[in-house]
């Protein structure tokens, strides 16, 4: 299963790159304005996250074994509260954040929605995601600082480091090659946003959609707990 999503990935990554051209990171003011809206409210999610139990919610790979090399790597955990995957909600999930479900309603191009968790020293090793259709939204809840003050977990993106503190965003590629470390001894809370790219050429809007549906055809027959 591994082998043949590894091989499927590919050959989405390579059709993506050559009709999307675009940088690592994203200007949010420009592709994703209802950023604002998020990180205005980013205490009162940050708190409605931290009543959530993160620690009991699945691993990664728990709900996707074919990530078991970046999610269970080194034994630490890296947990995720999904209130919606490619447009399929969790109810049980978004009942535990209803500011962040309302937020969420406001904004039909947020078409996945995660609450994740790094367990401290935590790495999360090199990977690429493959489908440039949406662009990856984060933004600081609980972010740890190094004694010096600055945020102690590194994001390297296209081999460029980047560092966000609480209430900070990031709108980026995740198709770029890229790797996470929580060097701190406290666990790094961030909310994971995939927001829907606009501007797209027409066939790739339509090959997107295409591919959404299929990964929603897909989740509503795995049969995997997103509750913990």
């Amino acid at each position: 299963m591994t082998k043949f999503y590894d091989r499927a990935s590919d050959v989405v990554r390579r059709i993506y790159e050559k009709r999307i051209d675009a940088p690592a990171v994203l200007d949010a003011d420009i592709d994703f304005p209802n950023a604002a809206k998020f990180a205005a409210q980013w205490e009162a999610i940050r708190d409605e996250a931290k009543t959530a139990k993160l620690e009991s919610m699945p691993r990664f790979h728990d709900i996707m074994p074919e990530q078991a090399d970046i999610s269970a790597n080194d034994g630490l955990d890296w947990r995720m509260l999904i209130l919606k995957a490619y447009g399929v909600e969790v109810p049980e999930n978004v009942a535990r954040m209803p500011l962040l479900a309302g937020l969420l309603a406001e904004c039909p191009e947020v078409k996945s929605a995660t609450v994740s968790f790094l367990a401290p020293r935590k790495h999360i090793p090199r990977h690429r995601g493959p489908f440039r259709g949406v662009m990856r939204f984060h933004l600081g809840l609980q972010i740890p600082k190094q004694a010096d003050g600055k945020p102690a977990t590194i994001m390297m993106i296209d081999d460029q480091e980047y560092r966000i503190a609480d209430g900070d965003i990031l709108l980026w590629d995740d198709t770029f090659p890229h790797e996470v470390m929580n060097n701190a001894d406290e666990p790094r809370i961030a909310l994971l946003l995939d927001v829907w790219r606009p501007r797209m050429p027409v066939d790739m809007e339509v090959l997107s959609r295409i591919i959404v549906s299929a990964v929603q055809i897909g989740m509503r027959y795995r049969g995997v707990s997103y509750t913990g």
